[in-house]
């Protein structure tokens, strides 16, 4: 028979829920660190595990598995043991119920959203949350309004509109999800829309326009002819009387000093 186990026995009046060690813990606080007692700290996590199973039951049906809350809970329940000072005079329970809810409230927190949502926000989605389920007492009743809300919690209508926001936040939604009612496969992805190539190009052309303008006719004529007529540079150079070289270094100059005065403008 264990340390804590026999503790147990001598002390019936305490429930299987919530066992005194504080016998237990005082002899941890003792020994040196070593294998007796990590083995003791192992006896008093199995002593207290019905307590975090406890805590994380309250958790259920809040889209986690029971085994994986349990294991959080359990995480919690250990960080509790090690961490407990028995000569500040508080009891374990008082101190490990805390711990085991931060962790498992933090094991939502950071790995449950589907979304980042800052920590004020999910505070406020879970004090509307529960004010709704406080509020509809039966499956009939009409789902409280804003007002009712903040009337029930003190809250500003402002934070009760980012609670509820924050509601479905919790589980994002595919984009190849079916629109609700849609029969003919309608998904959300349908409903978004998408960048249009050509506004970058109207901008580039409004940008270019005043320095076309100021470009001597001869230059404002090649261009012409080479980018909207589609005209080679032999067909301009013979047009034009000039060599087909000499068209050559027109254009890249031209477009190399339209290049610099739209840059500029932009800067």
């Amino acid at each position: 028979m264990t340390a804590v186990q026999a503790h147990l026995r001598a002390h019936p009046k305490h429930t299987h829920d919530a066992p005194d060690t504080s016998g237990a813990f005082h002899r941890i606080a003792e020994l040196p660190d070593g294998s007796e007692k990590e083995a003791l700290r192992e006896e008093v996590v199995r002593a207290w595990m019905p307590m975090a199973e406890r805590i994380a039951s309250q958790y259920r049906n809040r889209g986690e598995t029971p085994e994986d809350l349990r294991q959080v809970a359990m995480v919690g329940l250990v960080k509790a043991v090690k961490r407990y000072e028995p000569d500040r005079g508080s009891a374990f329970e008082s101190y490990a119920v805390p711990t085991v809810v931060g962790e498992v409230k933090r094991h939502f927190r950071d790995h449950m959203w589907g979304l980042h949502v800052p920590r004020r926000v999910q505070e406020l989605r879970n004090r509307v949350r529960t004010a709704v389920q406080e509020l509809t007492r039966s499956p009939d009743d009409r789902s409280p309004s804003v007002r009712d809300i903040a009337r029930h919690t003190g809250m500003a209508e402002e934070d009760v509109l980012v609670g509820m926001e924050a509601l479905e936040s919790f589980r994002t939604l595919s984009l190849d999800a079916a629109l609700r009612g849609a029969d003919d496969g309608y998904a959300l992805v349908d409903t978004l829309g998408s960048t249009e190539s050509s506004y970058e190009r109207v901008v580039q052309r409004e940008s270019l326009k005043p320095c076309l303008r100021r470009l001597p006719e001869r230059e404002r004529e090649i261009l012409y002819l080479r980018f909207f007529c589609d005209e080679t540079q032999s067909r301009i150079a013979e047009r034009l009387g000039i060599s087909q070289m000499h068209v050559s270094r027109l254009i890249s100059r031209t477009c190399a000093r339209l290049g610099e005065e739209v840059g500029a403008r932009a800067a």
